[in-house]
């Protein structure tokens, strides 16, 4: 055993010494912790027991590439052991559904079985579990609303993956590790210290120097094609959070759960943001009261599909309240007749409409930056909020032109409660606008590299 711990780099090693019922890996591309996972799975389907019962060992992955791998890698450590075992190729598991699994089968009746991605596998199912590249899985709620289930009787778990964004149950989970809230053992591993604890020299079958690390390091960048693969896939950074305006980390400083909510019993000023829509997007009108510098958000209606009479009838509720200091509405297109309807009737010191330029939305949007920097703003944690904040990213042509864009969603949008709480934070804003100054550090490459809808809070 000893010789065989002798193939294994230092944070293979850790992972296997590590003992707790739960882990999770997030890690680099192409590091063997599927090889090394395979090695655990072996020696715990030999030796180990729940219960007074041999462990049966469920593996899924994203694809059933991965998981004949993964098979194979079993076979050739159950062999290196000499652990007595019958390949049983691919077994029915579930006559009813059709779903098959390919199964090694040990002497002491344990079976290690690799699945597809399909969730329906693991229900009924029992024993220790193992999800393998979590975040690209298709359905990962799914998956894990079956899997969960599998471990209950005292098995371990194990959750092994890349990163594919931030918008996932596996970064959900990872922020939950990180933040203490889940008692799980986190093991991260990006590009930078699988080479530092010998990568490169496996790879060489040799002992490299700095300058082989270094030169590997930079080849595997340039080769990577674009800065998104090689941040996301072998540095261990979600591509959302490298690109977006945003960042996650910075929306939940800003979070407080016990928000409260509505216009009763309020003491500070009102502003409003109304970033106007009629069928596509939604319209989202944001009322934040401002003490003192910070602004708290009180309520939020979102409009979908909704005539533009009766989404004035509600803004006119709420331009009436005795706190309503001002509102900062898009006049952009559809927006233009609302805009100019509410000025005329409130005067120009109450509404100020305004026109989406490339200029005016850098300015929207910087503003609201500074806003969550500064920690000026309160939100609830709501999750389509906090997506939807997250969404904008800030582009930059070869021309020097800076664009904020987001993907449109079907059922929330197109970034519309970001530029509805900009509004409202510029029209709540004294301060003049100064344009920022981006500078370009040199790269260290260790480091770089149908209705009216009164949202609720809860």
């Amino acid at each position: 055993m000893d010789d065989i711990t002798q193939l294994f780099l230092p944070f293979q090693k850790r992972w296997l010494l590590d003992t707790s019922r739960f882990k999770l890996a997030k890690k680099s591309r192409r590091t063997g912790f599927t090889w090394i996972q395979a090695f655990e799975d072996v020696k715990d389907a030999t030796t180990m027991k729940v219960r007074n019962k041999h462990l049966d060992v469920w593996f899924t992955s994203s694809n059933s590439d991965n998981a004949k791998e993964y098979i194979i890698y079993c076979k050739d450590w159950a062999t290196t052991l000499n652990a007595g075992f019958l390949d049983l190729g691919e077994v029915l598991i579930d006559e009813e559904k059709g779903i098959k699994a390919l199964s090694l089968e040990f002497n002491n009746g344990a079976r290690i079985n690799g699945l597809s991605s399909n969730p329906a596998a693991l229900r009924g199912k029992g024993g220790k579990l193992v999800i393998d590249e979590f975040a690209f899985h298709k359905d990962q709620k799914e998956l894990w609303k079956a899997g969960k289930p599998v471990v209950t009787w005292g098995y371990p778990l194990r959750i092994i993956s890349s990163l594919n964004g931030a918008n996932n149950l596996f970064y959900h989970f990872l922020t939950l590790i990180e933040k203490g809230k889940l008692n799980w053992s986190l093991h991260e591993v990006d590009i930078f210290k699988a080479v530092n604890e010998g990568l490169v020299d496996k790879i060489y079958g040799r002992k490299t120097t700095e300058e082989e690390r270094l030169e590997w390091l930079k080849q595997e960048k340039e080769s990577s094609g674009d800065d998104v693969t090689w941040l996301q896939e072998y540095c261990c950074v979600a591509v959302d959070e490298a690109t977006s305006f945003i960042t996650y980390e910075l929306i939940n400083s800003c979070i407080e759960e016990t928000l409260q909510e509505g216009l009763n019993n309020i003491t500070g000023d009102i502003y409003i943001g109304y970033d106007v829509a009629r069928i596509n997007d939604l319209s989202v009108v944001s009322i934040f009261e401002k003490c003192g510098s910070v602004f708290y958000l009180r309520k939020l209606l979102e409009f979908k599909n909704v005539k533009f009479k009766d989404q004035k009838q509600a803004v006119l509720a709420l331009l009436s309240h005795p706190k309503t200091r001002r509102m900062a509405i898009d006049e952009t297109g559809i927006g233009k007749q609302m805009a100019e309807e509410l000025k005329d009737e409130f005067g120009s010191r109450m509404v100020e409409p305004i026109n989406f330029s490339l200029k005016t939305k850098e300015e929207l949007a910087y503003k609201l930056l500074y806003a969550f920097q500064d920690r000026n703003i309160r939100i609830p944690d709501d999750e389509a909020i906090k997506n939807d904040l997250h969404s904008v990213r800030r582009l930059q042509t070869n021309a020097n032109i800076v664009r904020f864009d987001a993907d449109r969603s079907a059922t929330d949008g197109h970034a519309d409660r970001f530029w509805s709480f900009a509004l409202a934070i510029f029209a709540g804003t004294n301060e003049p606008y100064q344009k920022p100054v981006i500078l370009s550090a040199k790269p260290n490459i260790y480091k770089e590299f149908n209705t009216i809808n009164l949202r609720g809070f809860n």
